[in-house]
């Protein structure tokens, strides 16, 4: 017996549209500024206002910005690349028309590599172009009037629009990440949510599982948070698996989310392309991108993020999820690395090391991971605290390197890292400096430890009798109380053998 759509599983399709604002100084076709927060409609000019008779100049760094995104997505780059007119009518675009590229894109045919619960998955990217943006339109809190703020209008947007491939909320949220973790890598664009500067447009749909033609698919405009698109698509999966199994149809519609009812409305039913009677752009030549420009921007790549976050694994045995961490962001990235290196040169391994012990290659994952728990443990803590960014560590790569040495070394012990780590983040001493004047060193005499032992055996007689007994686990206890006497300075693994030796009358 066929299934009915009310016993049918679906599962969901969705392609996003990522708007990205480029990292300039001026508008895409003028010279207005672009600085974030000025007063309304004070970054204004004929051109961006779309006066009678001006006429647009492209901004060459936009482009630029644009190609290595395209470039670093694998796309092909279209030669020539052509700007055309998209006309529609709304109350925050003076000119009636926005420029931008439809047929002939800056890139097509790209993909990106992302990593969702530790698998890898190519996603497909339709076309990266270029284009305008439009103003914005501020409810003071009245449905008597709206006011239009027109500095945002012409401001350099790079639209990256990705195939129908992911199937989950998961997805979804690693490919923004890796999105916006790419444009910051490439320094196109600070991708600033708050700013308005990386915003998404999610296109949904609903099939059966198991079958492969695509349902119908709705359009969620002007999302400008991860949370507002993970909240939308689960809105929408709920709202069209009722229709669908009620039977009745999911129209072809552009929707808007609602922040305060979690919902999403209708906006407009689904307009397509002949609607916005597209046309060459007559005031604009095409973009012809040579293939000299093409290697040079090529060349002039970093290591993209999946590739840094596959050699950090591959070269120093850092987890998956310590190599996400890591390669955040490009200045973190390059701050682990230079640690890592640092700690390499100052910690030579010991000539009496037996063999395969103390390697190059084993040194380098044991700086790596020690550089790794610092960096992503207490440092992020502190960064975090002291709202710094990962550009604003205080604490220089030399002096983390040092700290991981001090340690290695025994000088002084994980508890005393921490207080120094904290005094170099908020003094910018080196750690030598202040293990010194803090008297921080690490107590290693064998004496002095025995000495010390002796008192706290005597203070915990009964602790001392249950282990001998035959309960181990006080060990812990007594090693604690030792530590505790001597502030955090003794070595923790000399102590706990003294004090073995003692309870075993040796």
């Amino acid at each position: 017996m066929t299934q009915t759509l009310t016993q049918t599983a679906f599962e969901p399709v969705i392609g996003l549209e990522v708007h990205t604002e480029l990292a300039t100084q001026s508008k895409i076709f003028c010279g207005c500024s672009t600085k974030f927060g000025s007063e309304p409609n004070t970054q204004t000019c004929p051109i961006c206002l779309g006066m009678p008779g001006v006429l647009p100049v492209l901004n060459r760094q936009a482009v630029e910005h644009a190609l290595r995104v395209a470039l670093a997505l694998q796309c092909e780059i279209s030669n020539p690349s052509i700007f055309e007119r998209k006309n529609y009518y709304y109350p925050d675009l003076p000119k009636n028309y926005q420029i931008s590229q439809r047929r002939h894109p800056l890139g097509k045919n790209g993909k990106l590599e992302i990593f969702t619960d530790g698998q890898s998955k190519l996603v497909n990217i339709i076309d990266v172009h270029l284009e305008e943006d439009a103003g914005k339109l501020i409810h003071p809190g009245t449905d008597d009037y709206t006011l239009v703020d027109l500095n945002r209008t012409g401001m350099p947007l790079l639209e990256i629009i990705s195939a129908p491939d992911l199937t989950g909320i998961a997805e979804v949220e690693d490919y923004m990440e890796e999105i916006r973790r790419l444009l910051l890598y490439l320094g196109a664009s600070e991708a600033r949510m708050e700013q308005g500067q990386l915003r998404f447009e999610v296109n949904i749909s609903l099939r059966p599982v198991g079958v492969e033609t695509l349902g119908t698919r709705v359009e969620i405009k002007n999302l400008n948070s991860y949370r507002s698109v993970t909240r939308t698509i689960e809105y929408e999966i709920r709202r069209q698996t009722e229709l669908l199994k009620a039977g009745e149809p999911v129209h072809q519609e552009t929707r808007l989310w609602d922040e305060i009812h979690e919902s999403t409305l209708t906006m407009r039913r689904k307009e397509g392309a002949n609607d916005y009677r597209y046309f060459p752009e007559p005031d604009l030549v095409p973009i012809v991108i040579d293939e000299a420009w093409i290697a040079r921007e090529k060349a002039a790549l970093p290591e993209l993020p999946s590739a840094r976050r596959n050699r950090f694994m591959r070269e120093f045995g850092l987890t998956p999820n310590d190599a996400r961490l890591l390669t955040e962001e490009r200045a973190l990235a390059d701050y682990f690395e230079t640690v890592v290196n640092f700690v390499g040169r100052s910690a030579p391994a010991p000539a009496e090391s037996p063999a395969g012990v103390g390697t190059p290659a084993l040194q380098k994952e044991a700086a790596a991971k020690s550089a790794a728990n610092w960096i992503t443990g207490r440092l992020a803590y502190r960064l975090h605290e002291s709202s710094l960014s990962n550009q604003q560590i205080p604490i220089s790569p030399a002096h983390l390197a040092e700290l991981i040495a001090l340690i290695d070394k025994g000088t002084i012990s994980t508890t005393g890292a921490r207080e120094v780590l904290d005094e170099a983040f908020n003094t910018g001493k080196s750690p030598a400096a202040i293990v010194q004047e803090k008297g921080l060193a690490q107590i290693g005499d064998a004496d002095a430890l025995t000495a010390a032992a002796k008192e706290i055996l005597a203070q915990n007689a009964d602790a001392a009798a249950k282990y001998r007994a035959g309960n181990e686990k006080v060990l812990g206890f007594l090693v604690g109380q030792l530590m505790k006497q001597s502030k955090g300075r003794a070595n923790p693994q000399i102590a706990q053998e003294i004090i073995k030796k003692l309870l075993a009358g040796e």
